[in-house]
């Protein structure tokens, strides 16, 4: 059995894949105020940075900051993953059980990656606002509506045309070491 590690940094900065348990589902952004609200209530019990993020139909990837001497990140994935559960078990959508009678609706775990350093959290925060292209869903990453490069835009961080048009899509490594 893999025997799941996890790096607990007080303070750290952290890269996050968190995935639908049915990766054809579209529950993310069909519910994405829930998703959110889910967020905001999570924060204001355990407050937490959110450095990039991405919601896509069927996974997110967040790039967080915990608050100095805090490790508990796992705790903070739960409260957003029941909170939206319950959400969208109360707007009526059926939700499976698995063989233990839990709603089946996140995979049971997330993947974690430490952020080292400046280099790194460029190289994630890529990765992120880069990801609805990746996956087809968008020529250009502005086109994606639920992405932190709109607040990137804005703060002046990145320019409205980063990621190009699309025309690179293909070629593009954003995010993704040289191989």
């Amino acid at each position: 059995m893999v025997r799941y590690r996890r790096n607990f940094l007080p303070g750290g900065t952290f890269f996050f894949t968190v995935t639908l348990d049915d990766r054809s589902s579209s529950a993310l952004t069909d519910h994405i105020g829930l998703l959110r609200a889910a967020f905001r209530g999570t924060r204001n019990l355990k407050p937490f940075a959110i450095d990039a993020i991405v919601i896509l139909p069927d996974h997110l990837h967040a790039i967080w900051t915990l608050p100095e001497g805090d490790v508990d990140f796992s705790d903070r994935w739960r409260r957003i993953k029941g909170a939206f559960t319950r959400g969208v078990v109360a707007t009526g959508v059926s939700v499976p059980r698995d063989h233990r009678g839990e709603y089946a609706l996140w995979q049971r775990r997330f993947w974690e990656h430490t952020v080292r350093n400046d280099q790194d959290l460029e190289r994630c925060t890529d990765y992120i606002h880069f990801n609805p292209v990746k996956h087809g869903l968008v020529s250009s990453p502005v086109a994606w509506p639920f992405s932190s490069l709109h607040r990137y835009v804005r703060a002046g961080v990145l320019p409205r045309d980063w990621g190009g048009d699309g025309r690179a899509a293909n070629t593009a490594n954003f995010g993704e070491r040289a191989g």
